[in-house]
């Protein structure tokens, strides 16, 4: 017995995407930016790198994200890379957020508020390595 399938399907019905979700797609897109060292403040951070250690990274790390039917607002936190220019970065960080969420999300942006917490010197984590070291 042969099934027929329809070249096209209309159905009726609706998406939900998790909230989760939305953080998870704004936090990859600001990790792409460049000047972007790390998101989340120091707590956040320091139980990243031990979910990254475990396996376990949570890319929604640093965002906060408020959904609603047609739009979301998002809030990150991110540290800089020095010596990048921070308002460049911000700026950059809103444009590739609000980019992901309207294409890949389909949501309006409200909103996109960027608080750069701390600014990554290079030396400071090469310092860090060679005190492990021993």
């Amino acid at each position: 017995m042969a099934i027929a399938t329809p070249t096209t399907v209309q159905t009726q019905g609706t998406t939900t995407i998790d909230d989760g979700v939305v953080a998870k797609v704004a936090g990859i897109a600001a990790r792409e930016v460049r000047g972007v060292h790390a998101l989340g403040g120091g707590a956040a951070r320091l139980i990243g790198t031990v979910r990254d250690a475990i396996g376990s990274t949570d890319h929604a790390q640093g965002v906060k994200v408020e959904v609603g039917e047609k739009q979301v607002a998002a809030d990150i936190t991110l540290v800089a890379e020095y010596p990048v220019e921070l308002q460049r970065v911000a700026n950059q960080v809103r444009s590739a957020v609000a980019e992901a969420l309207t294409t890949l999300v389909g949501l309006e942006v409200a909103e996109i508020n960027v608080t750069v917490a701390d600014v990554h010197i290079e030396s400071e984590e090469d310092d860090d390595e060679e005190s492990r070291v021993v």
